[in-house]
């Protein structure tokens, strides 16, 4: 993206095309994606079929009432602007009941939009990185050509090797992680992909660890220090954060603290805000 077209950023810094915008989205997240009877929904839904309680304008009907109707799955999702791209570029602004025969593409391109946009999210936290300054100019690549990705027509979006793409991604996201965290002083951990799952950690020292992938579900965080941890793809559902310091926390989404358990002393990046259930 050229200087003069840089995206719209909000006072944080964060590219707000790249968080949700449900008011310019058609309720994809609630037409195309399925979920399954679980802790998380509770009913099954089939992908492309629309969810019993989207209404005709295309809010949700429960939406203040979600994790006390079975929805929680619903609060912990997010499409990271992929929505409203999908309904306002991609297909004009022309939405899949005035125009049921786009349904079929417009479901299939939403979820292949998601995951571009979650890696423009990262790349672009990248970007805001000084000490990742040497990987820049690759960053800055990687970020024009997805963006470009994403601007393709409804065909190409679909035929599109995401996986292969995050293979070319994550290689420098991983170094801009790097050197970000050598910053930290002493040996920093490394639980790279590792099944924590349950673990008791409370109060551990996490300064600068290598979270990205692991499996922190229900694991106890309570009072631990994660500044400057990178927690890129680390599942934190019902992980106990209270406490937690995750000050300066690389690769966070609000869709991971959304997932976890956390109070008024848990600590936050600035950009990320607590979630209501708190």
């Amino acid at each position: 993206m050229s200087p003069q077209h840089e995206a719209p950023r909000s006072a944080e810094g964060r590219r707000t095309d790249l968080q949700a915008d449900c008011a310019d989205c058609f309720g994809l997240c609630c037409a195309a994606l399925p979920f399954a009877r679980s802790a998380d929904f509770a009913v099954d839904k089939a992908a492309g079929r629309p969810c019993s309680h989207l209404r005709t304008d295309f809010r949700c009907g429960i939406h203040e009432r979600l994790r006390d109707e079975g929805y929680r799955g619903c609060t912990v999702f997010d499409c990271f602007g992929a929505g409203q791209k999908v309904s306002q570029v991609t297909f004009g602004g022309t939405d899949w009941r005035r125009a049921p025969e786009s349904a079929r593409a417009m479901f299939a391109v939403f979820p292949v939009m998601r995951q571009l946009h979650e890696l423009l999210r990262y790349v672009d936290e990248a970007l805001g990185l000084a000490a990742a300054r040497p990987v820049h100019k690759e960053l800055r690549r990687a970020l024009a050509r997805i963006e470009d990705l994403t601007l393709g027509s409804p065909e190409s979006i679909t035929a599109l090797d995401v996986n292969a793409l995050r293979g070319e991604v994550n290689p420098l996201l991983l170094r801009a992680s790097e050197l970000a965290r050598a910053r930290v002083p002493g040996r920093r951990k490394n639980h790279r992909g590792a099944d924590l799952a349950g673990a008791r950690l409370a109060g551990a020292d996490l300064r600068g660890a290598s979270l990205r992938g692991a499996l922190l579900v229900a694991a106890d965080l309570g009072g631990a220090d994660l500044r400057d941890a990178d927690l890129i793809g680390a599942d934190l559902r019902d992980t106990d954060l209270r406490g937690a310091d995750l000050t300066g926390a690389l690769f966070l989404t609000q869709a991971q603290l959304n997932a976890a358990r956390g109070d008024a002393a848990t600590t936050l990046p600035a950009p990320l805000g607590r979630p209501a259930h708190w």
